[in-house]
């Protein structure tokens, strides 16, 4: 079985727009910007023979504040530059019939399944509540939280915290 590294996108992989203490998507691709430490950061990762998988909630799509296109596009961009293994969103709002928006560890298993990964040895980082609880829920070996001093609880308590990928990169090599 593969060992993974789960992702989320926004706050994580690329910087959000940050309203009142709350981060959203970037609006555009011309606002779509990696932070400076990603590459290097998943090139040690890929080192050490994880897989790569960003899993992003992208809501907007569904209340139709986002076009998916645009979204789209983004994600074009994060495999042309990054080596990501696979990119799963969930396009839809937060609901009960929903399995896929985080803290529900949908997105997870589905990859989980898809590409023969053991949850027991894979980690997942985020920079919201939601993705420390979706690793969580799905039963990874950690969950680290990338703390971007959002205005917003935290229901979950992560493993790690941290103030960059870079930093959480080098707790999973300690890790190792």
């Amino acid at each position: 079985m593969n060992k993974a590294v789960f992702l989320d996108r926004d706050g994580v992989i690329n910087y959000s727009v940050v309203r009142e203490g709350k981060p959203y998507p970037p609006d555009t691709v011309e606002d779509f910007r990696f932070y400076e430490d990603v590459e290097g950061a998943l090139l040690t990762l890929k080192s050490l023979g994880y897989l790569l998988v960003i899993v992003t909630n992208q809501p907007d799509v569904a209340t139709g504040k986002q076009a998916r296109e645009v979204v789209e596009s983004m994600h074009q961009i994060i495999k042309l530059k990054l080596p990501i293994d696979l990119i799963n969103v969930c396009y839809e709002v937060d609901s009960a019939d929903c399995r896929c928006y985080k803290p529900k560890p949908g997105m997870l298993l589905e990859a989980s399944h898809e590409m023969n990964i053991d949850l027991t040895q894979s980690y997942m980082i985020g920079d919201r509540w939601r993705d420390i609880g979706a690793g969580q829920n799905a039963g990874c070996k950690g969950s680290i939280l990338i703390e971007r001093g959002y205005a917003e609880e935290n229901p979950y308590v992560a493993d790690f915290v941290c103030k960059s990928l870079l930093d959480a990169v080098n707790f999973i090599v300690m890790q190792d």
